[in-house]
């Protein structure tokens, strides 16, 4: 978890770490976004072996945000699993080792365009969106209402850097004021330029700032620096 750095939205301190979740100290709330459980068995059914291990991987890097953060609770923006069917293919080792992770933690799963309607038996919360105070959670970034501020996931930020004679790319949390877009948690997640057409139509005059995640700590830099 991040002490040095922190992203203010609508009031409100948030806390990014390494793994590219965010700590929100007022309500005692860790996010996350894009887990993408089961990723690898669903590209295995279309043909495209990758090792089946990536559940696991983002459970064991949960593991360490939670372990930080030691929040109350614990909410999940969407994309939580693949597909519809992946908590039918889920290792029990993993099933088991979710509800370890989450014990005693308000758990709340929001709807994702990937998972619209994430599995009851794993417990917890279900929503389409909720709302920290001023802040809006959501999956896909929304119209803002006056005064209205929004973390959102979907679009797996990613920003490149070009820095000494090289480009360095990473995940990314970006955004300005009232608008926070989450990197994707999950191991086997891509990334999406921030300077794809997607971002344009939420950051539309291209003023945002990123805060890049790389190896021992997180980095800000405005648009106009990244590549």
């Amino acid at each position: 978890m991040s002490r040095e750095t922190s992203i203010a939205l609508g009031g409100i301190d948030l806390l990014p770490d390494l793994a590219g979740a965010l700590y929100v100290p007022d309500f005692d709330a860790l996010l996350v976004a894009d887990l993408h459980l089961e990723k690898a068995s669903s590209l295995a059914r279309r043909g495209a072996h990758l090792p089946p291990y990536d559940t696991r991987a983002t459970l064991e890097l949960l593991s360490f945000s939670l372990a930080a953060a030691r929040p109350k609770r614990l909410i999940l923006l969407g994309d939580s699993f693949h597909d519809e069917e992946a908590h039918l293919r889920i290792d029990p080792a993993d099933v088991a080792e979710l509800a370890r992770l989450t014990r005693g933690i308000d758990l709340i799963w929001l709807a994702g365009n990937h998972d619209p309607s994430p599995p009851r038996a794993l417990g917890g919360h279900f929503a389409g969106e909720i709302a920290l105070g001023p802040i809006t959670l959501r999956h896909i970034p929304g119209s803002l209402s006056e005064g209205e501020c929004e973390i959102a996931g979907h679009l797996h930020p990613a920003a490149a850097l070009a820095q000494r004679g090289r480009s360095l790319r990473r995940k990314c949390f970006v955004g300005h004021a009232r608008r926070i877009v989450m990197p994707a948690y999950g191991s086997f997640t891509g990334g999406l330029s921030v300077s794809a057409e997607p971002f344009q139509a939420i950051f539309p005059d291209g003023d945002f700032t990123v805060w890049m995640i790389g190896g021992k700590a997180i980095h800000r830099f405005p648009s106009r620096r990244i590549s």
